[in-house]
C-alpha cells in the first residue's frame, strides 16, 4: 500500500494524482510566498524587472480605491470641466473645487500621478492625457459620479456577499431591481437611473451601429431601450428604419418625450409593459438587447430571448450589445467590476460569450456569431437568427 493511501478511510476515494501544473503552481506560490525569495528576485538582475512589476501591481490592487476616488474628486469638484478651456492656477481651481488652498494642491499632486492634470512649468495646472479623455467623453464622467452609489455599497465587501445590508444603495437605485411589480413604478423612481442610462447610452451606441450595418433591416425593436437614446442614434443612422421601444410604462413616457423632440414621432415608437411576463410587440425584423440581459438572472434572460424568437419571424435577427465576461484584456472588469456591480444590484450577472450563445441556442436561434467591436472592453455584439418553427 502507498503511503498516502495508509490513512485514507475505508472506502474513501483516494486523492487525485497532482498534475506537472499543480506541482509547478505549488512549487511556485512557495517560493512567491517567501521573505527571502522575494528580496533575491529584487536584486538579481534578470528577474529585478518582474519583481519590481509585481510588486506595483500588487500597490496598485491595494490603492485601487484611492485612485478611483481621486478621479471621482477631480470629476466631481469640476477640477476637469475648469480645465477645458486652458491652464489655471491653483487658487482658481482651489475656488472651483471648493477647497482649501493645501487641500486643492493634495488633490492636484494626486491627479497629476494619474495623469489626470498636468502640473505646468509656470505653476499653472492643465489637463493631462486622461483628464482629456474623461472631457472627451460624458458618458465616462457619469458613470463616475454614479460609483459613488457602488463604492457605498462596497464600504464593508463581506457584509454586501453576507447580505447584511440589504437592500443596497445600488438596488434603491435600480428601482426595478428591488420590486417584484415594476411596472408599477412612479416617474420618479425611474428618473435618475434612467438618465444615467441616456447619458451613457453613447458609449456603446456608436460601436454597435458601427459594427452592424443596418441595410436588411425594417422595423428595429429595442427591449429595455430606457428614454430611446439608442433608437434616436439608430433613426439618425437608417432613416429607412422604424423604431419600436419596450419598456416599463413610466420609462416608455419618457421615450415618447424624446422621440417627439427629435422628430421621429413618425417612425419611432414606445410601448410600456414588463418584459419578464409581457408578450413583446411583433412585427420586427431586429429586436436588440443593448446594456440589458446582464442586468438580469438566467431565468428572466431565458424568458427574454424566448420572447424574442417569438416575436421575430424566421430568419429574423437579434442583437446582443453588452461588456462580457472573459473578454481578453479586460478579464477583471467582468469577474471583478461587473461582478460586485451586479451582486450589489441584487441579480444579473457577467456571461462570456459562450454562455450568451448557449442561451440564444436554447431559446431557438441558429447561425450564432460575434460582430467586432472598436472596443471590446466596453461592449461585444452577438447576432442570431430565428430559426423556423414547425415542418
Amino acid at each position: 500500500m502507498k503511503p498516502e493511501l495508509a490513512l485514507a478511510a475505508p472506502g474513501a476515494a483516494a486523492p487525485a494524482r497532482s498534475s506537472l501544473r499543480d506541482r509547478w503552481v505549488a512549487w511556485r506560490n512557495r517560493r512567491l510566498a517567501d521573505p527571502a525569495f522575494q528580496r533575491s528576485a529584487a536584486g538579481f538582475l534578470l528577474t529585478r524587472f518582474v519583481a519590481r512589476r509585481r510588486a506595483r501591481q500588487l500597490f496598485d490592487l491595494c490603492a485601487g480605491l484611492v485612485y478611483s476616488q481621486v478621479l471621482y474628486a477631480c470629476v466631481r469638484g469640476g477640477v476637469l470641466d475648469a480645465l477645458r478651456d486652458g491652464p489655471l492656477e491653483l487658487a482658481a481651481l482651489a475656488v472651483r473645487a471648493d477647497l482649501p488652498p493645501d487641500a486643492a494642491r493634495t488633490l492636484l499632486d494626486a491627479a497629476a500621478t494619474l495623469h489626470l492634470v498636468e502640473a505646468r512649468a509656470d505653476g499653472r495646472w492643465e489637463l493631462g492625457v486622461h483628464g482629456a479623455t474623461v472631457l472627451g467623453a460624458p458618458a465616462v464622467a457619469a458613470m463616475i459620479e454614479h460609483h459613488a452609489v457602488l463604492y457605498a455599497d462596497l464600504a464593508d465587501p463581506l457584509a454586501l456577499l453576507r447580505g447584511a445590508n440589504r437592500p443596497t444603495a445600488l438596488q434603491r437605485y435600480w428601482a426595478y431591481a428591488a420590486t417584484t411589480q415594476p411596472r408599477g413604478l412612479a416617474p420618479e423612481a425611474v428618473a435618475a437611473y434612467t438618465e444615467l442610462m441616456s447619458r451613457s447610452q453613447p458609449l456603446v451606441a456608436h460601436d454597435v451601429l458601427d459594427a452592424y450595418p443596418l441595410r436588411r433591416h425594417r422595423v428595429v425593436l429595442d427591449v429595455g431601450g430606457g428614454d430611446g437614446t439608442f433608437l434616436a442614434a439608430l433613426a439618425a443612422r437608417a432613416p429607412h428604419v422604424r423604431c419600436v421601444l419596450f419598456d416599463l410604462p413610466p420609462v416608455a413616457a419618457r421615450a415618447r418625450e424624446r422621440f417627439v423632440a427629435a422628430g421621429l414621432a413618425g417612425r419611432a415608437e414606445a410601448v410600456g409593459g414588463d418584459f419578464g411576463v409581457d408578450r413583446l410587440p411583433a412585427g420586427a425584423d431586429l429586436v436588440t438587447f443593448v446594456r440589458v440581459l446582464h442586468d438580469h438572472d438566467d431565468a428572466t434572460v431565458r424568458t427574454l430571448l424566448r420572447a424574442a424568437c417569438e416575436a421575430l419571424p424566421a430568419g429574423g435577427r437579434v442583437l446582443i450589445a453588452e461588456p462580457m465576461a472573459g473578454t481578453r484584456g479586460a478579464e477583471p472588469m467582468g469577474g471583478a467590476y461587473f461582478g460586485f456591480y451586479l451582486f450589489a444590484m441584487g441579480h444579473g450577472r457577467p456571461r462570456t460569450r459562450e454562455e450568451l450563445a448557449s442561451l440564444l441556442a436554447e431559446a431557438g436561434f441558429a447561425a450564432i456569431r460575434e460582430v467586432p467591436t472598436a472596443q471590446p472592453l466596453q461592449t461585444r455584439v452577438l447576432v442570431a437568427e430565428a430559426a423556423p418553427t414547425g415542418p
